[in-house]
């Protein structure tokens, strides 16, 4: 069955990149964006209540409108490559770009066969760059020229970030698949496979994680599963959300998917995966056993999750869920109250993207109406810009600055300025 995009369906991921002072905190977040290669990755910021406002310090074109042969957006997310200072992000125009993070030039661009979606993947010790394209093929080329160290055909558009670890390159693909790659050769050491369900599917699906030795992923067909990192061999029960989503709406869901990539927390009920059911909600599964540990079946429609670390109103440790929605906005939940709903935040129609943590404050981005601020805590809007085309990039930050690529093939580097309430 093709699989179809809802009207609202977020359609947002990131490009960005930190440039000027590169000091050992940006070194050491770009290192462990590596080692991870997780899309939900926890973010070690402060929260603030001061009022904050988004400054342009840069806007460049680097999309060729000669070379434009994609569709009317720009997804897929930047990576960070802080030792050069580049970022590298795909386009709509089947091209992967080295891009300098200080003045917005383009450093190379290596050509595919189909518009590049994925957020690449940088590995900083071997100073080369994993990324998909919609052609089905996972790249590997050389980070500070672009040649081609090998590649290796799936069959299916690849749109998630590769994973490293250990030497194994972990991706998925849109036909339900999982590969573990050897990073030297692009060999396959394993694969798994789900056959595609009866019902609608979103235009998405999930990425892997890679934690504890296993490697978790989850499936159109709302099947959420765990895999042995080195064998592939199945280390759960496979967990089906399409039950639990008929057992909440009464009848079989229109669409099964589970689009979220994993993402895992340490709480007070131990070690746990996060993932969205599209029709059922947020769900919390015990990383070892697949046990649900909680649910939250209101917040509907996610597809990106972003798990917040920070400081409360009284100076305590924060932790907060964020849960994006392109039907019902951003969604904040607490972890540690079952999921229970902090506040709920219906932002403009078109899609958003995950909330990014920046200068205290968290950014989305909109498809329609530009990117916007707002506070960690409470989910008030703070400021708003709007570039007049929209963003489908979730906006990549660190510090104070922030960058992502408009739909018309724009590069924007930004600041968030914060100051003290009047």
């Amino acid at each position: 069955m093709p699989k179809r995009t809802p009207a609202k369906k977020p359609t947002t991921r990131s490009r960005a990149l930190i440039f000027g002072a590169l000091g050992a905190g940006a070194a050491a977040l770009a290192l462990g964006s590596a080692a991870t290669g997780c899309s939900g990755m926890s973010w070690q910021m402060k929260s603030a209540e001061e009022d904050a406002a988004i400054e342009v310090k840069i806007r460049r074109s680097v999309v060729a409108a000669s070379q434009h042969r994609g569709g009317d957006f720009e997804t897929g997310q930047p990576e960070l490559n802080i030792p050069q200072a580049r970022v590298y992000v795909g386009s709509s125009d089947w091209g992967l770009y080295s891009i300098n993070a200080a003045s917005g030039q383009s450093v190379w661009r290596f050509q595919t066969l189909g518009p590049v979606q994925s957020r690449p993947l940088y590995d900083p010790e071997e100073d080369s760059v994993y990324f998909g394209s919609d052609d089905g093929a996972l790249y590997k080329v050389r980070g500070r020229d672009g040649r081609l160290l090998w590649r290796l055909n799936t069959n299916a558009e690849i749109t998630q970030r590769p994973v490293l670890d250990d030497g194994i390159v972990y991706v998925t693909n849109a036909n339900d698949t999982l590969l573990a790659l050897d990073a030297q050769t692009g060999d396959i050491q394993w694969h798994q496979h789900r056959a595609p369900s009866a019902g609608l599917e979103i235009a998405g699906y999930a990425g892997p994680l890679v934690w504890k030795g296993k490697v978790y992923t989850a499936f159109s067909t709302g099947i959420v599963s765990a895999f042995d990192a080195n064998t592939g061999v199945e280390r759960w029960q496979p967990v089906d959300l399409t039950a639990e989503a008929e057992q909440i709406i009464g009848e079989l869901p229109q669409y099964f998917d589970v689009d979220t990539t994993p993402v895992p927390d340490e709480g007070s009920e131990g070690s746990v995966v996060y993932v969205a059911s599209y029709a059922a909600g947020v769900y919390a599964l015990d990383a070892e056993t697949g046990a649900l540990v909680w649910s939250n079946p209101d917040a509907r429609g996610v597809t990106e999750l972003t798990l917040w670390h920070g400081r409360g109103r009284s100076g305590g440790a924060r932790k907060l869920l964020y849960a994006a929605s392109g039907t019902s906005g951003v969604w904040a939940l607490d972890p540690e109250e079952r999921g229970k709903v902090v506040w709920h935040q219906k932002l403009p129609e078109g899609g958003v993207s995950r909330p990014i943590p920046v200068s205290g404050v968290l950014m989305v981005s909109s498809t329609e109406y530009g990117l916007f601020l707002f506070s960690p805590l409470t989910g008030k809007v703070i400021d708003g810009f709007n570039n007049g085309d929209g963003f489908s990039m979730t906006p990549a930050a660190f510090g104070t600055r922030a960058f992502v690529v408009s739909n018309e093939g724009f590069f924007y580097g930004l600041r968030v300025a914060v100051g003290p309430r009047g």
